[in-house]
């Protein structure tokens, strides 16, 4: 496997994956480079479920191995919201700012001890052939009052890791993806391409 197809236009999530598949000298293409107009339709209802409607549909229309991801915030006083919605919380057009505002607005008067949360990440493997591999990652954490940390994207400058004493927006890249939801994830991903004849790693 020369070549991976993520199935995002999320430059965020891009420039993570590309971290990771770098060492293994796999060039990473999002669909953004490519010219092809393919929808995707997330009716899942867990990210497991969206993962990998995302990696059959791309993988279906180019005809290449596609790998999809499907992540987001649940947060625990909130009946586990926004959940599945985390990207489009604030509406179908919002945007990170949008997002966080309402985040912080839902939350507004819940003390700190109740604000905890976690992002979760489910990352989807598809090949041609049919093949599928899932795997899962999670992240423990609480949401801060107000945003901290310019770096990351999302939720990030409101996710608070007590250990570290900061937000994912105030970690570099290689440190978040050392703790992330996605940077473990990828990790179990790692353990399973390492046995599968398919990767083209064994």
């Amino acid at each position: 496997m020369k070549t991976i197809i993520i199935a995002t236009n999320n430059k965020g999530k891009v420039r993570e994956f590309e971290q990771f598949f770098a060492k293994y000298a796999i060039k990473v293409k999002s669909l953004a480079d490519i010219r092809k107009k393919i929808r995707i339709e997330e009716t899942g209802s867990t990210f497991r479920e969206n993962a990998l409607i995302k990696a059959r549909t791309v993988c279906k229309a180019l005809k290449k191995p596609v790998l999809a991801d499907d992540s987001g915030l649940e947060v625990a006083i909130l009946n586990n919201q926004p959940g599945v919605y985390s990207a489009r919380y604030a509406g179908e057009n919002s945007n990170d700012y949008l997002n966080n505002q309402k985040l912080l607005y839902m939350l507004r008067g819940v003390p700190f001890k109740l604000r905890k949360a976690r992002f979760v990440c489910a990352l989807a493997l598809v090949y041609p052939k049919g093949k599928e591999i899932v795997v899962e990652g999670t992240c423990e954490g609480y949401i801060l009052e107000e945003m901290r940390g310019k770096n990351g994207f999302g939720y990030d400058p409101l996710f608070y890791v007590p250990a570290l004493n900061k937000t994912f927006a105030e970690l570099t890249e290689e440190e978040k993806m050392k703790i992330s939801h996605r940077g473990r994830a990828l990790e179990e991903l790692e353990k399973v391409l390492e046995n599968d004849e398919d990767s083209g790693r064994k």
